[in-house]
């Protein structure tokens, strides 16, 4: 069983800012794999369903970016996933958009969803996905910056690294975290 965590914060004053890109893909993925994203369960929207042959559940914590760990922790104590099952999708502001990072371990690099996540988990050793989302402008508050939306001519570079993130979900349930690294990590 695999749990697929896309990163975000709840509410419609979020949606389609750059901290919620993982919000973002964990949609695209459930669309493209047929999964319907209607339960409220352990601080998270979630839905579960089959890929490539393999159980899955996607979650959307709804604890607020700070606060992540609490419902990842708790949907793996619940369903018993395995950490190597665990991959978390989330945004990244040292990736210039359009660039996707796939890694197996690794530290919170100053995103409080992370260090969260590794705190209430107890390591650092998960599967995630960063999705660039460009690097702040000078003299720009980090937060004003993740916090707020895509420029009108970012879209169609938003969109396909969307997509891309979510074939990279699809080949990391279908061939594991060296394959998707392989093959996205370029």
């Amino acid at each position: 069983m695999y749990l697929i965590v896309g990163l975000g914060n709840p509410g419609l004053q979020y949606a389609a800012t750059r901290h919620n890109i993982g919000f973002e893909v964990i949609e695209r993925f459930a669309y493209e794999n047929n999964i319907k994203l209607n339960q409220n369960k352990h601080k998270a929207i979630i839905g579960s369903g089959h890929v490539k042959g393999q159980k899955v559940i996607l979650a959307q914590p709804q604890t607020y970016m700070n606060r992540s760990g609490e419902s990842i922790r708790a949907i793996m104590e619940f369903h018993k996933i395995k950490i190597e099952n665990l991959l978390i999708v989330y945004d990244d502001t040292s990736l210039d958009l359009g660039r996707i990072r796939i890694r197996k371990k690794g530290s919170a690099g100053g995103h409080n969803g992370i260090k969260n996540t590794i705190l209430h988990l107890g390591t650092q050793e998960f599967p995630r996905i960063k999705v660039g989302v460009g690097e702040k402008p000078p003299g720009w508050d980090l937060a004003d910056y993740v916090l707020g939306r895509f420029g009108k001519e970012e879209m169609d570079i938003v969109i396909e690294t969307i997509k891309k993130s979510s074939d990279a979900i699809e080949c990391f349930i279908e061939e594991g975290i060296e394959s998707v690294m392989n093959k996205y990590n370029t």
